[in-house]
C-alpha cells in the first residue's frame, strides 16, 4: 500500500477543493494515485450535488457584468442556499464567470427544463423536416434528431454551453462549485443587453 503524504493530500484537495479527509480516503483507494483519486472525487461531487437539487435555494447574489467598451451588459441572478456561502469569493466568482459567459456565449434559456415545450416541439420538427434527416431510415431519424438537440442545446442553453475553452460544461461547473460548498445553487435568471439589438 503507497503511504499518504500530508503534501499528496494537499495537492489533491487544492486540485479538487474537497475535504482533507475525502482527499486522503480517494488517495488510500487508488494506491496514491492523484488523477485517480480527482476522478474520484470529481464523480462524489456531482453525485452529492445531485443530491442537494432539491433543497431551496433563497439567497445568493444577483450581479451585473458590463464588457469592455459598454457594449454589452448582463443582470444574473445566482441562488445558494445561505448568505455565508453567497458572500465567499469563490461564490462570487462563479457569479462573475457565469455573468462573462452569458455575454460571450449569448444563450438564450438557463436549463434545458426552462425552454418552453412550444418551443422545444418547433426546433424538434424543424429538425426531422431537414434534409439531413429526411434522407435517413426511419429507424434512425429519432436518434439523429435527438443528437441535433443535445448540440442545440449547447448553443442556447447556458447550463449545456462549454466552460470558456474546457472540457466541461457550465453545468459540471456549478455541480463542481456545489460540491465545494456543500450548498444547492442555481443559476434562477439572467438578462443580456447589447448596444443596439432590436426589442
Amino acid at each position: 500500500m503507497a503511504t499518504i503524504t500530508a503534501e499528496t493530500v494537499k495537492i489533491l484537495r487544492e486540485q479538487s477543493g474537497a475535504g482533507v479527509m475525502e482527499c486522503k480516503r480517494a488517495l488510500e483507494e487508488t494506491g496514491g494515485d492523484i488523477e485517480k483519486a480527482a476522478a474520484i472525487l470529481k464523480e462524489r461531487g456531482q453525485a452529492a450535488a445531485a443530491k442537494r437539487a432539491g433543497r431551496d435555494a433563497n439567497e445568493g447574489q444577483i450581479a451585473s457584468y458590463i464588457h469592455t467598451g459598454g457594449k454589452i451588459g448582463v443582470l444574473i441572478e445566482v441562488n445558494c442556499e445561505t448568505d455565508f456561502v453567497a458572500r465567499t469569493d469563490e461564490f462570487q466568482r462563479l457569479v462573475r464567470d457565469l455573468a462573462i459567459q452569458v455575454a460571450g456565449l449569448r444563450p438564450i434559456w438557463t436549463s434545458v427544463e426552462s425552454i418552453p415545450a412550444a418551443e422545444l416541439e418547433a426546433k424538434r420538427a424543424e429538425l426531422m423536416a431537414g434534409d439531413m434527416v429526411q434522407g435517413k431510415p426511419e429507424a434512425v431519424r429519432a436518434q439523429i434528431v435527438d443528437g441535433q438537440l443535445k448540440k442545440w442545446f449547447g448553443e442556447v442553453v447556458l447550463l449545456e454551453q462549454p466552460f470558456r475553452d474546457q472540457d466541461r460544461t457550465v453545468g459540471q461547473l456549478v455541480g463542481e462549485a456545489i460540491a465545494k460548498t456543500g450548498e444547492n445553487i442555481k443559476v434562477r435568471r439572467f438578462v443580456r443587453f447589447e448596444l443596439g439589438e432590436e426589442m
